[in-house]
């Protein structure tokens, strides 16, 4: 579904991330994991469109991708939830979650936003008691959920995590991952980039490791919790 080869970023002089090749399958959950600076958010961003790359190429779906815009890799299947909810707070969450839908209008059939609206709702009931609240009145949990919820309106078939776990008590933490483990199971392919390894790689069908912006390790995300070297370098103790 992702090929990406050798892709290299940078800001300004300041290299990001170098020679990055990663490759995620259609229905796959794929963890990227690595410590502050480590370069998970440019990789997610680049894969966006969001950052331009100095080297390497992107493949979606066959195509590449390399020159095509945010809207049009939307529209071409690829959904975000981005670092910090960025969230519209003077918005209501109705509001917030119908912007997910603007990149695909003309693309959707005739009722298909009410139909992503009521899915959204059943999969957070709690939105739909929140529905005129405006979105700077909520809770991180409740946040986090109309970032998800945002991202899901354009009917993603690969989505990108950036970090959604930011902020949110354990058990939010579960509930949050439990919702991307089921959005897999149900058809959507899932790449989330995440300081909660073991959390993560316990979900993951595979994972990757990064370390001041180079790839480190990779494997199955059982493997990955196996390794000792790993874990005590950059996943932290048990």
């Amino acid at each position: 579904m992702l090929q990406l080869s050798g892709i290299s970023a940078s800001y300004g002089l300041i290299p990001a991330i170098s020679d990055i090749s990663i490759r995620v399958e259609e229905g796959e959950f794929i963890a990227v994991l690595g410590a502050n600076g480590a370069g998970k958010t440019t990789l997610l961003k680049v894969i966006a469109g969001i950052q331009g790359h100095d080297a390497g190429t992107i493949r979606f779906l066959d195509q590449s991708i390399d020159r095509v815009s945010v809207k049009d890799r939307i529209k071409a299947g690829i959904g975000a939830i981005p670092e910090g909810r960025q969230l519209f707070a003077d918005m209501s969450v109705r509001e917030n979650l119908i912007l997910g839908a603007y990149p695909r209008l003309g693309i959707f059939p005739h009722g298909a936003i009410a139909d992503s609206l009521e899915r959204i709702f059943a999969t957070f009931p709690r939105l739909r008691e929140r529905e005129a609240q405006m979105a700077g009145s909520l809770s991180g949990g409740e946040a986090q959920m109309v970032a998800i919820g945002r991202a899901l309106m354009s009917n993603p078939r690969l989505l990108l995590c950036d970090e959604p776990s930011l902020g949110l008590a354990p058990k939010l933490v579960r509930d949050m991952l439990g919702v991307l483990s089921t959005l897999r199971d149900t058809g959507t392919t899932i790449l989330l980039a995440d300081q909660n390894a073991h959390a993560s790689l316990r979900l993951a069908d595979r994972g990757y490791v990064l370390d001041s912006g180079r790839l480190i390790a990779e494997g199955t995300g059982a493997a990955l919790l196996a390794d000792e070297r790993l874990q005590a370098a950059y996943l932290g103790a048990l």
